[in-house]
């Protein structure tokens, strides 16, 4: 997927805010827009998972061609990394947040949760989704279920932070590599105060 490739991780990642986030099940179509995601730089960010050119066969998504999804497990919930840059180039993009659009009976029916709280994390995105594996890693999006549609919503306002839970991660911890559609209430951490609840931060 030529999007993933031919320019900053960063800004690949920003220009992710918006697109459509679509997975084909056999129970019928879930699809939400991305509100919030994470740039990781590779070998030179600490916080990375292929830091230092860590190459190991559970990141071995993030070394292949640009589009390939790369899940993994983190306190017993799964994560939707994406891999950007050409191959051998370990960097990828953490999709952290999500604004459901279809199939919103099935995501509750997945996460048992309503509301803001169905979708604005990524271990909560992916167990609405019905993700529970790593079935998915090392497939391509252009030949997987999950894909990423370059079509969807543009945000008003883009914030920028720096990336949560990698505190004690050396050098990177806190550069701004989070990015996230401000206002929106499907954004991880989003406090109430700072809430659209009328257009969610799109345009």
């Amino acid at each position: 997927m030529i999007f993933f490739t031919g320019r900053p991780t960063e800004m690949i990642a920003r220009e992710l805010l918006g697109k459509t986030l679509i997975y084909h099940t056999p129970a019928g179509t879930i699809s939400g827009y991305v509100t919030e995601a994470e740039a990781y730089l590779g070998p030179n960010d600490s916080a990375a998972h292929a830091y230092a050119g860590k190459r190991t066969p559970a990141n071995e998504a993030l070394y292949r061609e640009p589009g390939t999804i790369y899940i993994y497990s983190i306190h017993g919930r799964y994560s939707f990394d994406v891999a950007t840059q050409a191959a051998g180039t370990p960097e990828g993009i953490l999709v952290r947040g999500l604004e459901p659009a279809e199939g919103i009976s099935l995501m509750e029916q997945n996460r048992a949760k309503h509301g803001f709280e169905l979708t604005n994390g990524p271990g909560k995105l992916m167990e609405a989704f019905g993700i529970n594996d790593k079935a998915l890693n090392l497939v391509h999006l252009d030949d997987a279920p999950l894909t990423i549609s370059l079509t969807g919503k543009e945000p008003q306002e883009v914030g920028e932070s720096p990336r949560i839970g990698v505190s004690q991660k050396g050098d990177s911890t806190f550069l701004p590599l989070r990015y996230f559609v401000k206002g929106n209430p499907f954004v991880s951490g989003m406090r109430k105060r700072d809430m659209d609840l009328v257009r969610h931060g799109w345009q």
